[in-house]
């Protein structure tokens, strides 16, 4: 039986890929911050699938918590590792939190980076597997007022290629995922003063991006842009000044976010 990781499994995008593992027979080591959500997932999969399912309990914000995780499943080699865990957080940078800008960074750069590092070294002996790394729409150009969610989502983007690139030969794909707005709990976390996004516009399904994305982990696809309109909108800023570009996501986010 193969093993598949998953970080951030207890909702949204995380959630239905592991379904989507759960339903290929994967046995399955679940990481959330959100305790009780995880406690509930690992009791619906187990329930309707005839899968192991470990279920861990971790701050992915926190120092060393990648090796945490590893040495928690000894170090038993992962064939699917899927970095999904991450967050928003609007506002202008010069007023947002540091403490939530630190955590955020430590989520989808440090701890993401650090846990593909130790992943990879059973992957390379084994001469196989598939690595899902969760980025963004938000990847393909600056984000003012949420500058660091946009460029943490650039990071990932612009890693998982690299990588990609140096493992050719190997037996292992890294996919970077990059959604546009999908619709689940992540615009909750994102402002204390609105709990959703006013533009409903270009707004996804969470089961059918997450679908999408796992057809192209499987294909091996260096990055997926799920949806016509996103892939457009990717390719925009290099048609149109960056300045231009830049001055629209604004707007964008500002009129979401109003009150």
């Amino acid at each position: 039986m193969k093993t598949a990781l998953v970080t951030g499994a207890a909702s949204g995008l995380g959630y239905e890929l592991t379904l989507l593992l759960a339903k290929d027979a994967y046995k399955l080591i679940l990481v959330d911050v959100d305790a009780v959500n995880l406690a509930k997932t690992k009791a619906e999969i187990v329930h309707g699938f005839n899968v192991e399912v470990v279920a861990l309990t971790k701050d992915l914000s926190l120092p060393n918590v990648a090796q945490e995780i590893i040495d928690d499943i000894d170090n038993i080699p992962i064939d699917v590792l899927i970095n999904n865990a991450g967050f928003g957080l609007f506002g202008s940078f010069a007023e947002t939190d540091w403490e939530r800008e630190s955590a955020m960074l430590h989520v989808h750069i440090i701890t993401t980076t650090h846990l593909t590092k130790l992943v990879l070294e059973n992957m390379i002996k084994c001469g196989s597997g598939q690595i899902l790394n969760m980025s963004s729409l938000a990847a393909f150009q600056p984000g003012p007022l949420m500058s660091i969610y946009y460029a943490s989502k650039s990071y990932m983007l612009s890693f998982s290629e690299a990588i990609a690139n140096e493992l050719k030969g190997t037996g292992i794909t890294v996919t970077a995922l990059c959604p546009g707005p999908t619709k689940t709990s992540f615009q909750e976390t994102v402002s204390k003063n609105t709990y959703d996004n006013k533009l409903k516009f270009n707004m996804a399904c969470a089961k059918e991006v997450a679908l999408y994305g796992y057809k192209a982990m499987l294909k091996g696809k260096s990055y997926a842009i799920p949806g016509g309109f996103n892939k457009f909108l990717a390719a925009l800023p290099r048609f149109i000044p960056r300045n231009t570009a830049t001055s629209i996501v604004r707007k964008i986010q500002a009129k979401n976010r109003e009150d």
